[in-house]
């Protein structure tokens, strides 16, 4: 017999998920129940399932599964949904929250409207340092395009600088399972703009998204790192801005970005 389990939709500058407290909903098998309620034809429709959870090592856990039901080690964007989601569900009352992820301890400060209200305005948080590959990459059959630039933000990401953002579309899914990724890996063009670096996403497991926030880390450190921005970087992606600092003085990289209750609901837990 299904069980009726209770979620909340949240979105971070568009990416978005489903995200359930297991507290209160335990799910069985969540690949399945984030293929299922993932799909925008036949379910609620996200870019993925986000779990949240209790540990003594830190004051919540986030697990988060991709459409395809493959679990992703990390997320900027749920992330800083789930900052919000405790402050304003009265699940705690600290502005500083320790985030525990399949990439480690994440830090999350909770920025509130100027009134307070309970209301969270945007959420930042360190992601940590990034990580490089000596490797450089070409890609078949495209040689005009420069070399991707390779990064890890606790998950792995491709970046590749050029002047049409919008031909992740054709070689995002090509790009995401090449055998020079054995684990497949995010997939990022950036173009830069006077308004900031235009990204769009190609994620592994999910597609095109709307945003991504370890991707808008990734591009932006690639950025820097290539001399093409300072540390600072506005990223313009499909679905919002999102603002990223990677600070000399710890070599950590810092998201900052709002997050948006959709709506809630109830659904069935699929049958295994």
């Amino acid at each position: 017999m299904s069980r009726t389990i209770h979620f909340t939709k949240m979105h971070g500058a568009g990416n978005d998920y489903i995200y359930v407290d297991t507290l209160y909903n335990n799910i069985t098998d969540p690949a399945s129940a984030s293929r299922a309620w993932s799909d925008r034809r036949k379910g609620i429709g996200s870019d993925g399932l986000v779990l949240i959870g209790r540990s003594p090592e830190a004051d919540f856990t986030m697990r988060i599964f991709n459409a395809d039901g493959s679990e992703a080690m990390m997320c900027g964007n749920a992330c800083r949904c789930i900052g919000k989601y405790v402050y304003e569900k009265g699940l705690t009352r600290q502005t500083r929250v320790r985030l525990l992820t399949r990439s480690g301890m994440k830090i999350l400060d909770l920025h509130l409207l100027p009134n307070d209200n309970g209301k969270v305005a945007s959420v930042t948080v360190d992601m940590g340092e990034p990580e490089f590959s000596d490797r450089r990459f070409f890609i078949p059959g495209n040689e005009s395009l420069p070399n991707g630039f390779f990064v890890s933000m606790g998950n792995p990401h491709f970046v590749i600088f050029t002047d049409n953002v919008d031909e992740v579309e054709t070689m995002g899914r090509e790009l995401e399972r090449h055998p020079a990724f054995p684990e497949r890996a995010n997939i990022e063009f950036a173009e830069l703009r006077p308004d900031g670096i235009r990204v769009r996403v190609w994620e592994r497991g999910s597609g095109i998204t709307m945003a991504c926030g370890t991707g808008a880390c990734a591009a932006a450190v690639a950025a820097f790192k290539t001399g093409r921005t300072g540390r600072k970087s506005r990223i313009v992606m499909d679905g919002g801005t999102l603002d990223v600092e990677w600070r000399e003085a710890d070599n950590h990289v810092y998201l900052t970005g709002p997050a948006t209750f959709v709506f809630e609901g109830n659904v069935e837990e699929p049958r295994e």
